[in-house]
């Protein structure tokens, strides 16, 4: 297990650089400069300042700058934010985005693994039904609307929690949370139950009933097990639209994550903040590729890891 995990690292850092590199050549082939804006800076102390941050050297020379502070682990100096690294903006702000992250993926594998069994073995019930319209409009309904309408209901109306914010208390998370994860848990959920149908009909469940089984252990033992491996499935690509959904989930409820930081620098074209929270989010989606890779060999002893 140890060398697998330590191969797909050393295999995903040619994608690292890979990334690394087609996202410096489009910040710097893309049209303009992060000073333009500055329009009331006079010319001389504008060269300067692109002479600090090396913007007057040639591409190359400025490719072979930025990759060797990547390599020393340095992802340099953020243009806007005057006298921070990429680096410290980044470990201020990531570990809000990770635990909004964290937290709706919860909610996800939570309520989305029970609401598909229920599915399931409610199959053409009220339940059941019930069940399917909640995934269905959990899939369909954009998360921006989602966040709008709780915050409408929730915080307007009733009063029951604040319109936005991160602050200590669990009041502060709920709405995020639940906006962030209400998708997660559709597409869960339908998913779930789909599998459950198929294992349901198998042979072998069929045999585990036959041999008097009740039916707690026949779902623990060899009904939910299996299911399980349709979802391990997609929660890399799910994880990942988590992470791209979080920018908006925190730029409606005014959270102080990663989002901000990286619509901001886009916006003044900071390059290195940009490759900075790119990178970042990359490293994040391999490691959450790995991770499920793992979990395919302890769910399912038939899949090798090599």
């Amino acid at each position: 297990m140890i060398p697998f995990i330590l191969k797909r690292i050393f295999i995903s850092i040619p994608v690292i650089f890979v990334l690394a590199t087609i996202t410096f050549c489009i910040m710097r082939i893309t049209p303009g400069g992060p000073f333009d804006k500055d329009k009331a800076i006079p010319p001389e102390i504008k060269a300067n300042i692109e002479a600090k941050y090396h913007l007057d050297r040639p591409l190359w020379s400025q490719y072979f700058y930025y990759m060797k502070g990547l390599i020393q682990g340095d992802l340099g100096p953020s243009y806007k934010y005057l006298g921070r690294s990429v680096t410290d903006i980044i470990k201020d702000s990531l570990p809000v985005s990770v635990e909004l992250g964290l937290y709706a993926a919860f909610l996800a594998f939570l309520l989305g693994i029970p609401l598909g069994i229920i599915a399931a073995y409610k199959h053409g019930t009220w339940l059941d039904s019930s069940s399917m319209f909640i995934a269905i409009s959990g899939i369909t309904l954009p998360s921006f609307l989602v966040a709008a309408l709780l915050i409408y209901f929730f915080s307007f109306k009733m009063g029951w929690f604040p319109a936005g914010l991160w602050e200590g208390g669990w009041e502060y998370k709920i709405l995020p949370v639940a906006a962030l994860g209400l998708r997660p848990v559709a597409i869960i959920a339908r998913l779930m139950r789909t599998s459950m149908l198929d294992v349901i009909k198998a042979d072998y469940v069929r045999t585990a009933r036959a041999k008097g089984l009740s039916e707690f252990p026949v779902i623990l033992k060899h009904v939910l097990k299996n299911s399980l491996i349709p979802v391990i499935t997609i929660s890399g690509p799910l994880l990942a639209g988590i992470i791209t959904g979080s920018f908006v989930i925190e730029h409606v409820f005014a959270i102080p994550g990663m989002a901000k930081h990286f619509i901001l620098a886009v916006t003044n074209r900071d390059y290195p903040l940009i490759m900075g929270v790119t990178l970042i989010y990359a490293v994040l989606l391999i490691l959450a590729n790995i991770l499920v890779d793992v979990l395919y060999a302890v769910i399912d002893p038939r899949i090798k890891v090599s």
